[in-house]
């Protein structure tokens, strides 16, 4: 019985290792023939970001957001020196649930992600003008909160995760020194709402923050350079 049992063993054995071996042959050499992830191209972002597409009927992201990012307007955030990831997640949040919004919403969901990446590629490369705080008589709350948080409500400090001066962390936190007090205002009150739900953390710490918290760290936030 054993002579018979052990070399029908052995025959499958090795029977299983050759399939297992044709197995990761064929998957590495699919891997070696899969088509290198496209490269995003400034060039046409810029195109885009500028022009627009008539034929489609969308306008010109600079005609809200400003020449090379640098919005004019307190209400309409800078594009510009934001990470390429955060800018074209955001893109691509905007055609989802989690953010929606009466302009941009339309506008993402036209965008091919190509095209999303695009744009992401060619703002990361602008250069933002600088803010400026404007209400004295709350700057140093606004450092307070923004350096050290609140221990009182368990807010935790912006620096954590946007830097010392707000210039952000790659891939994970976006860019804020010297984004618009109104703007980002807005947005942390969006997150305490719940109107924007694509950050757990941000709609966490927000519902622990008073509309004069807000504001006071959104002014401190607007002169960091």
């Amino acid at each position: 019985m054993n002579r018979a049992f052990l070399p029908a063993a052995g025959a499958a054995f090795v029977k299983s290792l050759l399939l297992a071996t044709f197995a990761v042959s064929g998957l590495v050499s699919a891997a070696e023939h899969a088509p290198a992830p496209v490269k995003a191209d400034a060039a046409k972002g810029a195109t885009l970001y500028d022009s627009g597409d008539a034929a489609r009927g969308l306008p010109a992201c600079a005609s809200c957001h400003g020449a090379a990012g640098n919005s004019t307007i307190a209400a309409n955030p800078k594009l510009a020196a934001q990470f390429e990831a955060y800018t074209h997640k955001q893109l691509i949040d905007f055609t989802t649930p989690n953010r929606v919004n009466p302009v941009m919403t339309s506008f993402a969901k036209m965008l091919s992600d190509d095209e999303k990446k695009n744009i992401a590629a060619y703002l990361s490369t602008q250069t933002q003008k600088a803010g400026a705080a404007k209400n004295k008589d709350t700057v140093l709350l606004g450092k307070n909160i923004y350096r050290g948080g609140i221990a009182a409500t368990g807010v935790a400090a912006c620096a954590s995760c946007h830097g010392a001066n707000g210039n952000g962390m790659p891939a994970q936190f976006p860019r804020l020194s010297g984004q618009h007090q109104d703007y980002t205002v807005s947005q942390l009150q969006a997150f305490k709402s719940g109107a924007r739900k694509n950050s757990v953390q941000m709609t966490t710490l927000a519902k622990r923050m008073s509309d004069d918290e807000m504001k006071a760290v959104a002014d401190y936030i607007a002169g960091l350079k």
